[in-house]
C-alpha cells in the first residue's frame, strides 16, 4: 500500500470538519485531538456516516453528520448517547446528582459510592460520572464478572455548569444520529453503497483490560470490511500503528489489496501505558495509529 498526503497537510485546503472544543466523556484512546487529521482523509461526498465502535464519539461529533448511526456493544455507553439525543437536560441532571455530592463527601468517597451503584446494576447515569472521574478515562473491567475496577482519578471532576455547556454543544452535533446497542457486524449490515464506516476497534494486543477487547477478533472485522467494500461502502480503519505491543511484534492479518491507502497518525504518549507503568518513564512509549482506507 502507498502512503498518501491528506487534505489536512495541504495548506490551501480548509479543514472540512471541526472537532468539539471539549470532550464530553473522558475516554482512553479518545481520538478528539486527532479528529481533524483523521477526518481529512474521509471522502468528499458520502451518504450515511456509520461508527460501529462508538466509544467517546469524538469522530462522529467532528463529522457532525446529517444522517448518522453510532453503535456499540456496551449498553451503558449507548444509554448516554440515546439520552443526549432525546433529552440533553436529563444528561446534565445525571451528572449533577452525583457531582453535587462532592463537598459533603470526599471525591474518592463519591466515586466509590457511584462505582458501587454501577457494579450492582450497570447503567448510563452512573457510568457517565465514572467516565469523567476515573483515572485517565481508563474504563477497565474484570474479565471474570465485568466488575469495573478503575480507581478514582487525581483530578476534580468538572463543575456542573461547565459540563452543561459541553452537553449543549454535543447535543447539536449528534442530534441527527441514531444510537443502537448492537454488535459491529449488525452495523455493517445496515451500510449501503456510498455510506462511510469509520472503525476504531479495541486493540486486542494492547488493550485487553478494556471493555470489548477480550472477545474482539480482528480477522472477523476484516471480513466485514471486505464485504462492505464490495457493496461500494467506504471504510476507514484505525488500528495499531506500530505493529508492536510492548516488546511483542503484532502480526496483524491484513489481506493484500483490501485497503487502497495507508498513513500514520501520531498520537503521542500512551495513557494506558501511564496507568500500567505507575509513574515510570514514558519516553519510549509513543503511540501511532495506522489509518487504513478502502478507497
Amino acid at each position: 500500500m502507498t502512503q498518501f498526503v491528506s487534505l489536512f497537510d495541504e495548506k490551501n485546503v480548509l479543514e472540512r470538519f471541526c472537532p468539539p472544543k471539549h470532550q464530553l466523556l473522558k475516554w482512553i484512546g479518545n481520538k478528539q485531538k486527532f479528529a481533524s487529521q483523521i477526518t481529512s482523509y474521509f471522502p468528499l461526498n458520502f451518504n450515511r456516516y456509520i461508527e460501529p465502535f462508538l466509544g467517546s464519539s469524538a469522530i462522529l461529533a467532528t463529522v457532525w453528520p446529517q444522517n448518522g448511526l453510532g453503535s456499540d456493544t456496551f449498553k451503558p455507553l449507548i444509554e448516554i448517547w440515546q439520552q443526549l439525543k432525546k433529552d440533553p437536560q436529563k444528561v446534565v441532571e445525571w451528572y449533577a446528582e452525583r457531582r453535587s455530592l462532592i463537598g459533603n463527601l470526599s471525591k474518592e468517597e463519591v466515586y466509590n459510592k457511584v462505582k458501587h451503584s454501577y457494579n450492582n446494576k450497570p447503567n448510563g447515569a452512573d457510568f457517565l460520572f465514572l467516565s469523567r472521574s476515573c483515572y485517565g478515562g481508563v474504563v477497565r473491567f474484570r474479565k471474570a464478572d465485568g466488575y469495573m475496577s478503575t480507581p478514582c482519578g487525581v483530578h476534580i471532576p468538572i463543575e456542573i455548569h461547565s459540563f452543561e455547556k459541553r452537553v449543549n454543544e454535543w447535543h447539536a452535533r449528534i442530534k441527527n444520529c441514531e444510537f443502537i446497542n448492537q454488535d459491529y457486524k449488525d452495523a455493517f449490515k445496515q451500510a449501503k453503497e456510498n455510506d462511510l464506516i469509520y472503525c476504531d476497534p479495541p486493540y486486542s494486543y494492547s488493550q485487553g483490560i478494556l471493555y470489548g477487547a477480550q472477545s474482539f477478533n480482528l480477522d472477523e472485522l476484516l471480513d466485514e470490511i471486505a464485504k462492505a467494500k464490495k457493496k461500494g461502502v467506504y471504510v476507514a480503519l484505525s488500528i495499531d500503528g506500530n505493529k508492536k505491543s510492548g516488546n511483542f511484534i503484532c502480526d496483524l492479518p491484513i489481506p493484500k489489496n483490501l485497503f487502497e491507502r495507508e498513513m500514520y497518525i501520531e498520537l503521542g504518549r500512551s495513557m494506558l501505558k501511564r496507568f500500567q507503568m505507575e509513574g515510570r518513564s514514558l519516553e519510549k512509549e509513543h503511540v501511532s495509529d495506522r489509518l487504513l482506507l478502502t478507497y
